[in-house]
């Protein structure tokens, strides 16, 4: 995991300090759990000031692990990846998951603070009772420009993948369902289609596409900070965190054909070896603090009402943090395409793999 550390969030956790949970405190003091709670998330997601504050109030320390995509966290559990007492995984892959048998369900009474999350993040498509999900935080997929590398048009998917002038410049997520949707939005395509002459031409604007770009990765942060990248598709929070890192020199860019909303939610995998000290973590990490400090440093918006007030006015009237309307209503959330679901895996697999 990267760890970042920011003496900011202080400022949040101090308060949330003096209003520990009672779901805390009997994770510490009643629990004959071993202290470790073992948290499987998304790079540059979490900051070690959150979790030591986690550590200081329940005494259970928490291990993490990372991942780059929905696909590669799938996988891991498949394999019978064991000792996960958290995840992190995305709208779509809740519902995968969870028809898999693979997630554990949540007991609400253990979280005092879902009384905080907005009403709109709760009962999606996706897990529509929270039997087995609970939201954490919303963003979006797009595209993120340094503007001191190049100053040309940006404005939607057609200005990246026809573009001459960033032969060999650009990067794209390596992850079959965000860029092969990218290529079907360029289009004015649906990112979740099916039909097999859309999936065609985007499949074609891919292999176009294979011959100049830079590479495919899921880690853009460092990248767009280095200046090794000069665009990048990427998830809004890496976009954000690099334009605070190089103060305002990354642009995100949410395309105007169109892109991916999405909403990362909190889970507790089957075999969870300590599922009460879970449930503590997941508490605390949708309290109204931890959910402000998030978005504030990482980026993330918070699904907690209360954490928008708490927020400061620049946060607040981020455009690219937070969408307006208008923006929101060009984009979709993945779904899941069950067995139509080999046929992006073999274009996916045959684009990646053309010389």
């Amino acid at each position: 995991m990267r760890k970042l550390f920011y003496p900011f969030l202080a400022l949040f956790l101090v308060q949330f300090s003096a209003c520990k949970t009672s779901t805390s405190e009997s994770a510490a003091q009643g629990s004959n759990e071993a202290k470790v709670v073992h948290l499987a998330i998304w790079s540059n997601f979490v900051t070690d000031d959150i979790l030591q504050e986690f550590t200081k109030q329940t005494g259970i320390q928490v291990e993490t692990a990372n991942y780059s995509s929905n696909e590669e966290l799938l996988a891991k559990m498949q394999a019978g990846a064991s000792g996960y007492d958290v995840i992190v995984p995305c709208d779509y892959l809740v519902l995968v998951m969870s028809n898999l048998g693979l997630l554990s369900e949540i007991d609400h009474a253990k979280i005092p603070n879902l009384k905080s999350i907005d009403a709109k993040y709760m009962k999606m498509y996706f897990d529509p009772e929270n039997k087995f999900s609970l939201p954490f935080d919303w963003g979006t997929t797009g595209i993120a420009v340094n503007r001191k590398l190049f100053k040309g048009k940006i404005q939607g998917w057609k200005d990246v993948f026809d573009n001459k002038a960033l032969e060999g410049k650009y990067t794209l997520l390596d992850d079959a369902r965000e860029t092969l949707g990218a290529a079907l939005k360029k289009d004015g395509f649906s990112l979740n289609s099916v039909n097999g002459g859309e999936l065609g031409k985007a499949k074609q604007t891919l292999l176009g596409a294979k011959n100049h770009v830079k590479g495919f990765t899921s880690e853009t942060l460092m990248g767009l900070v280095n200046g090794e990248m000069v665009v990048a598709h990427a998830y809004s929070s890496d976009a954000l965190q690099a334009a605070a890192k190089t103060n305002g020199a990354i642009e995100f860019v949410i395309p105007s054909e169109g892109a991916t909303y999405w909403v990362d939610n909190v889970a507790i995998p089957k075999e969870a070896p300590h599922k009460e000290a879970a449930h503590a973590l997941i508490n605390f990490l949708l309290s109204p603090q931890v959910q402000a400090a998030r978005a504030s440093k990482l980026y993330v918006a918070p699904v907690s009402k209360e954490a928008v007030a708490l927020l400061t006015p620049n946060v607040r009237s981020n455009r690219a943090l937070f969408p307006d309307q208008k923006t929101l209503s060009k984009t979709e959330m993945i779904k899941d395409l069950g067995a139509q679901l080999t046929q992006w895996d073999r274009i996916w697999t045959e684009a990646k793999a053309a010389q």
